[in-house]
This record gives structure tokens, sequence and C-alpha cells, in this order.
């Protein structure tokens, strides 16, 4: 959409629909980041679901190598549980805590698409702004044009 050119309060609301549109961007790489994150929560729960002490596995190692390993005992999962700390947990207490950050990452993108909600409400309020702006704009041409004849 152009605004119109010389008009500084239209340059004004052309700069703040752009900064909202920055902001809804910025809010939009943020969920798609904690989608894939509770995507790997849910691999998490699969996992810990489906194996079983003396189970093999694959555990990375880093620069894309895995080495195969025996599970010793699973019902001792240890779970992040945020903000550097990690616990021990029995395989259903590990699932629990699992869920539990599932939930919160659930919240968290609840929270963000109402923001992008918000943010679009304002932009949309400004772009009506701008447009009778510029209905007040060509309407003063026009009587000005028949001023003029």
């Amino acid at each position: 959409m152009s605004m119109g050119g010389g008009n500084p309060q239209m340059q004004e609301i052309a700069q703040q629909i752009e900064e909202i549109e920055q902001q809804q961007e910025a809010i939009e790489e943020e969920i798609e980041r904690l989608q894939t994150e509770k995507q790997e929560i849910d691999e998490a729960i699969e996992a810990i679901g489906e194996l079983e002490s003396g189970s093999t596995v694959q555990v990375p190692v880093g620069g894309d190598a895995y080495i195969r390993a025996e599970i010793e005992n699973i019902d001792e999962v240890v779970v992040s549980l945020g903000g550097g700390y990690a616990a021990e947990r029995d395989q259903d207490g590990a699932v629990d805590t699992l869920e539990t950050k599932k939930e919160t990452v659930d919240e968290r993108i609840e929270e963000m698409r109402s923001d992008i909600a918000e943010l679009e409400s304002e932009s949309e309020e400004l772009e009506e702004r701008a447009q009778e702006m510029q209905a007040q704009q060509l309407q003063q041409m026009q009587q000005q044009q028949q001023q003029d004849e």
C-alpha cells in the first residue's frame, strides 16, 4: 500500500504499520520454534513409552555421529526442567514431566497467537486512518480545483 508522499502523518502511519509487521514476523518465528520444541517433546514421550531396560538405542555424540548403547535401566530418565536444572525420573514420571512441559509450550503459543491478533487489529485501524486521510486530501484537492475554475 503506497502512502501519500509529502504528508508527515501518513509517513508516520506507514512506519507504524511496518513496525507492527516486523513484530508479527518475530512472533511467528518464535511460534515455529516452539512448535519444533513441542514435536521434539512428543518424540521423547513416544520413545520413553516404547523403550525398555535392555533395549539398544543410538545415542547422538555430535557432528551427526551416533554410538549404539544399551539401556541399563529405563526407570532412570534424566529430564530437563528448564533453567539449567534436570531431574531423574522413572518412566511415568518422565512422561508426566514432559507432558507438563508440552502444556507450557502450548500456553505460550496461544499467548503469542493472541498477540498477533492484537497487532493485526492495530494495523487495520492504522490502515483505516490512512485511507480516511487520503480521502480528505482528495476532497480538499477537488474543492481547490473547483475554486480555481
